[in-house]
């Protein structure tokens, strides 16, 4: 926010000097970034007045000026075609540092000789001054310009570049600034009364409003000015709007420019003879709806919009841009000039989609005050008034259902010393929230004050923003440096957290990376992550101030993230991705508080070993997830089996219920083809997933540890015919419930011409050892037709000769 301090001047008295006002500022919160003295290379620039204009003897398209530079006269070479006799230009000597116009490079100027004729000095553009990028004519100045006055003392300007936090919408206006510098400096702001003639019409027989979507627009006022002149801005609004970054274009849109910049309201003009039926809608857009924009660009709008509509259809993008069917040209002699209040989260989302960023637009997503509303229409409808020379329609019709009320904070002496650690006198509390304009009521008790923000700052809810304002305004540098007065306490990490610590240490080594992704997502990235919507409604908690329309709700996974990593990711390259996040998932239980619980996710896809000369590389599959959680598992003590999953996110048939002890702690699987095709993701991806909290439970156990196996064990392999619908868990359940056995691995799966239709073979390689002899190879077999018998009468197996 680029702040002239001769505009500021006009609302607050400045009584220090501006670098300690800088650093004032900056050490409330506003950071001075840069401290910008226009004119300050303008010393030998001067104000001259055009005495004549002859023409140049060898040069139809050259003049010879002569000016009247208060103790001397000069007469220069010239090729602009706007000079007249009487103008005010500025003018300057040789050995002044200018900007070239064609190349922008500063440049000394120096005598030259043009066309025969010598100039020894020139009439200068904004360009050539460093004012704005106009070069087409010399700058003309007002008629109060002293002659011969020093160009810099006459409208040369200190401009303050301030960085202004998202949460201080209030402070992108002048008036905003000068309400600081006034509390900082112990000053008042002073705030003259808008006033203007009202000469026309009832505005309420001429205009009606109808909102249709109050709660994305709260507020929707307007005024109506006819027989409007759309002409140059006068040269002071000119130069304020150039020091403050912004181009003027002409009395109309400078004027609303200037008023946004001056109240921090975003308004908006239309051409009036072009609302038809006389009516505005404020309304949601419908879904492919479309409007042609100012910038002659057709645009798609999608229900989450709001638009400005007349009964046949939309004239503007509320809060964004206007509509090409309502657009002022210089034909326009009535203006309907608006002034609304829009919600900050609608405004961002059609902003971001649409791609139209804007000083208006920015203003409304960081949620103004929608009691500036009027005061900045009234401002504006003055100056177009004075300006542009036309009438006023009596009254201002203001849509307003539903009043801003503060709600009032009491704070006592003892939260600020607790919060800040020191002390502040309840004289100090009041007075530093007096000055920043707050409703300020003693307790009784004189312990406390109860305090009511003023209508701008929609940024103080609760008593630490008062306490974040009085130590501001007091000053953070005068907080003394105290040593702690009591023992710090310790703190041990949750189980659950140092387990967290503990999985993300493993897998690091194992070779995944960890991401660190947003707590907040969207409707729609929590519908990609199944094949079908969420169902689950209830269990979802949705963030009551979202940032913005994509950080809507609370994850209630960590899959969207993992797989818009992924997704973003192969924006840049194609090698092998192994990624994973251990963080909270948030789940609402009708029943009691939200659940806040502690999840692991993992992804791996794309190529798992490279091409080299000792072989050919491979993709990543699925046994990569799963291996990936066996080791960890295997890393913890923990032992686990994995049956069939029904997880809608992934493939059917590829993937696997993590289970321990007999409860499911967790997923591995393929991730199935129609969410992949939601991200745009068109490879093959395969995700794991722990509940950490399950996890947990198993960790706690007291583990047995015994001797090293004094005898030596027996291997001994077996083929199976099964059925196809047999899983590899059924005959290991089987198998482990022979205590002879200590260790079951299978070593193939097969079907094919071999093995009867409808069937496969399984092989599994059995480790038989005994804690207190050799085995023999009698006690081996009679155990391994055990095992054949169970598994022929529950499974149906036959050994596979």
């Amino acid at each position: 926010m680029k702040v002239p301090i001769s505009w500021l001047k006009e609302y607050v008295d400045i009584v220090e000097p501006l670098e300690d006002i800088a650093h004032k500022l900056t050490m409330a919160g506003f950071e001075v970034e840069e401290i910008i003295r226009t004119g300050s290379g303008w010393d030998k620039v001067v104000v001259g007045q055009i005495k004549a204009v002859d023409p140049h003897p060898n040069a139809d398209r050259l003049t010879l000026p002569t000016l009247d530079l208060g103790s001397e006269e000069a007469t220069v070479v010239c090729g602009a075609p706007n000079l007249q006799v009487g103008d005010k230009v500025p003018f300057a000597y040789v050995g002044a540092e200018l900007i070239d116009g064609h190349t922008g490079k500063l440049e000394v100027l120096r005598p030259a000789k043009i066309r025969g004729i010598e100039s020894s000095g020139m009439v200068c553009s904004e360009k050539e001054l460093g004012i704005s990028d106009r070069h087409e004519g010399i700058m003309v100045l007002p008629d109060d310009a002293p002659i011969g006055t020093p160009l810099a003392d006459y409208m040369g300007d200190v401009v303050f570049d301030i960085e202004i936090t998202p949460n201080r919408a209030d402070c992108l206006s002048v008036i905003g600034i000068a309400r600081e510098v006034a509390a900082l400096t112990g000053q008042k702001t002073h705030i003259p009364d808008v006033v203007y003639q009202e000469t026309g019409d009832a505005l309420e027989d001429q205009i009606k409003i109808e909102i249709n979507a109050p709660d994305l627009c709260p507020r929707y006022a307007v005024t109506l000015i006819k027989n409007v002149t759309i002409a140059e801005s006068p040269p002071w609004i000119q130069q304020r709007l150039l020091a403050a970054g912004m181009r003027p274009i002409n009395n109309l849109v400078d004027v609303t420019n200037y008023v946004m910049l001056e109240y921090g309201q975003p308004l908006h003009s239309f051409d009036y003879e072009k609302i038809r039926g006389k009516k505005i809608i404020v309304r949601r857009a419908s879904d492919y709806e479309p409007i042609i924009t100012l910038d002659d660009n057709e645009r798609e709008l999608d229900s989450g919009m709001l638009v400005i509509s007349d009964p046949m259809g939309a004239i503007a993008i509320a809060g964004v841009m206007g509509g090409a069917n309502s657009e002022v040209t210089e034909n326009t002699t009535s203006i309907l000039l608006e002034a609304a209040s829009f919600n900050a989260r609608s405004i961002h989302y059609t902003g971001r989609h649409l791609g139209i960023p804007s000083e208006a637009c920015m203003r409304f997503e960081r949620g103004i005050s929608r009691e500036l509303a009027l005061g900045a229409l009234k401002r504006a409808t003055q100056l177009l008034a004075e300006l542009g020379g036309g009438e006023v329609a009596k009254g201002i019709v203001d849509i307003y259902p539903e009043r801003l009320v503060q709600e009032p904070i009491t704070l006592s002496m003892a939260a600020v010393k607790r919060c800040i650690g020191r002390e502040y006198s309840l004289d100090e509390i009041a007075n530093s929230l007096e000055l920043l304009g707050f409703d300020i009521k003693r307790d009784d008790s004189a312990s406390e004050v109860t305090a009511t923000a003023p209508y701008w700052r929609t940024d103080v809810s609760i008593r630490e923003d008062l306490i974040e304002e009085v130590a501001r305004v007091v000053g953070y540098e005068k907080i003394p440096t105290t040593m702690i007065s009591e023992p710090i306490p310790t703190h041990d990490a949750p189980p659950v957290v140092e387990l967290k610590r503990e999985v993300t240490r493993l897998l690091a080594g194992f070779g995944l990376q960890e991401v660190m992704t947003y707590t907040m997502t969207s409707r729609d990235m929590i519908n990609r992550i199944s094949t079908e919507p969420y169902a689950d409604e209830s269990s979802l908690i949705r963030v009551s101030n979202p940032i913005t329309a994509d950080q809507e709700y609370m994850r209630p996974s960590l899959r969207m993230n993992l797989l818009t990593a992924l997704e973003s990711n192969r924006r840049y390259e194609d090698g092998g991705i192994r990624i994973f996040e251990a963080g909270k998932v948030f789940i609402s239980h009708q029943d009691g508080l939200p659940e806040e619980r502690e999840m692991l996710c993992g992804l791996i896809a794309g190529i798992d070993t490279e091409n080299s000369w000792h072989g050919e590389g491979r993709q990543s599959n699925f046994y990569d997830a799963k291996g990936v959680i066996e080791t960890l598992l295997d890393k913890l003590g923990i032992e686990a089996m994995y049956v069939p999953g029904k997880d809608a996110g992934l493939h059917a048939s590829r993937q696997a219920s993590v289970m321990v002890d007999g409860k499911e702690i967790g997923i591995i699987g393929e991730v199935h083809p129609s969410v992949l095709e939601k991200f745009d993701i068109d490879e093959p991806a395969y995700l794991f997933e722990v509940d950490l909290p399950a996890l947990l439970e198993h960790t706690l156990i007291d583990r047995k540890f015994t001797a090293l196996p004094r005898f030596p064990s027996v291997v001994r392999d077996m083929a199976l015919i099964v059925g196809s619908g047999v899983i590899h868990t059924q005959i290991v359940e089987i198998i482990r419930g022979f205590s002879l056995v200590v260790a079951v691995d299978i070593f193939d799966v097969y079907s094919g011409e071999q093995v009867p239709p409808g069937k496969k073979s399984l092989a599994y390689r059995l480790t038989y050892q005994s804690p207190d002899h050799t085995l023999t190879d009698k006690e081996v077999n009679k155990v391994q037709e055990q095992i054949l018998k169970k598994f022929e009468k529950e499974l149906g197996a036959t050994l596979r000769a």
